[in-house]
């Protein structure tokens, strides 16, 4: 518990750790292997090789769902820690459980927030609420893959630990409801121009959003107590607010005026794009608000440093800093053009 104190007041944990990352490139585990790199821990990340890594970071490339490719690069190794950000069906959680039985000390699956009961019955939501989400099918596949994974670690002593994250946001991504992520640009500029966007409902639904480095902070540190075996735990923002205070922070660290938010509800939404059912009534258009006890009781005292406002206004600063991030979709931007042409005058 010393070691978990240490790390929490600032100071590097006094231990060497072979960490393997499953993926690595993505926004939470590119924090992840970052944090585990300025520890002076030893990294390996299984990837394609689409992105550079950290300095010190041994990269394997490989693909995760090559079961020759995977046998070659595990043979003859062992890691402290396997953290596996690219398991999403329960096929695969199969083939996971095969390949690294007796190959690690612990192996960390990441599964999503999602899979808690959509509508969720009681807030704020804690590891113990039930996992039934009807409207996604990516959810529904991490709960069979935790399944999977628990049925492993009870029968065959398999060193499981899940970890869920919610919505989390890093260097070049800009959270919001209704954007799109991979050309974050798109939602800066509407802002910027003073053109109206859209949020689902009447903007008081409260959501919870983490900042990708917040996130490793707390996966180490759990990693740091050897009693998280077998346990399972959401690792989310203590801070939550409704959609059009999100809305209002992000207008406010682009530098853009108040924005105009027009209210669509999500049936609407959905009507007018099938495709929406999951990330809004499967995710973001329901209450998120979650309670972190049990991240406390494994890691004492453990708090979130990045707010919103700071992370958001971090993420803009890098999202402008780079020519390649500029690019605007303008098809997403046609469409909410469109919706607010229909429903805006309400």
């Amino acid at each position: 518990m010393q070691r978990l104190k240490t790390f929490l007041g600032g100071e590097k944990p006094a231990l060497s750790q072979k960490w393997l990352l499953l993926g690595g490139t993505g926004t939470i585990s590119t924090a992840l292997m970052r944090l585990l790199a300025a520890h002076h821990m030893e990294v390996t990340c299984i990837n394609r090789g689409h992105r550079p890594l950290a300095s010190g970071v041994e990269q394997i490339i490989c693909d995760v769902n090559d079961a020759d490719a995977m046998t070659s690069a595990l043979e003859g190794r062992h890691f402290d820690v396997v953290v596996d950000f690219l398991t999403y069906g329960p096929e695969q959680a199969s083939t996971r459980v095969e390949q690294f039985r007796g190959k690690c000390g612990r192996y960390v699956f990441i599964s999503t927030a999602m899979t808690y009961e959509k509508p969720p019955r009681v807030m704020p939501v804690s590891e113990k609420a039930p996992q039934d989400n009807p409207f996604s099918p990516y959810a529904q596949n991490k709960i069979l893959c935790e399944g999977i994974f628990r049925a492993a670690y009870k029968t065959q002593g398999f060193p499981l630990t899940i970890v869920r994250p919610s919505c989390t946001y890093g260097d070049e991504r800009v959270p919001f409801i209704m954007t799109p992520m991979d050309k974050p640009n798109t939602i800066l500029s509407r802002l910027r121009a003073g053109k109206p966007i859209v949020v689902p409902g009447d903007g008081s639904v409260f959501w919870t959003i983490t900042h990708s480095g917040d996130f490793a902070r707390a996966l180490l540190a759990l990693m740091l107590n050897p009693d998280t075996l077998g346990e399972d735990f959401h690792i989310t923002q203590d801070e939550s607010m409704p959609w059009d205070a999100f809305a209002a922070l992000l207008a406010q660290a682009a530098g853009a005026p108040a924005p105009t938010i027009v209210h669509v509800t999500t049936d609407d939404l959905v009507r007018e794009k099938e495709s929406l059912r999951q990330d809004l009534l499967g995710d973001m258009a329901q209450t998120a608000i979650f309670d972190n006890s049990k991240l406390r009781r494994f890691v004492p005292g453990f708090q979130f440093h990045i707010s919103y406002r700071d992370g958001v206004s971090e993420s803009i600063r890098n999202v402008d800093s780079k020519p390649e991030l500029q690019g605007i979709d303008e098809e997403w931007n046609a469409w909410i053009d469109g919706l607010v042409a229909k429903y805006g005058a309400r």
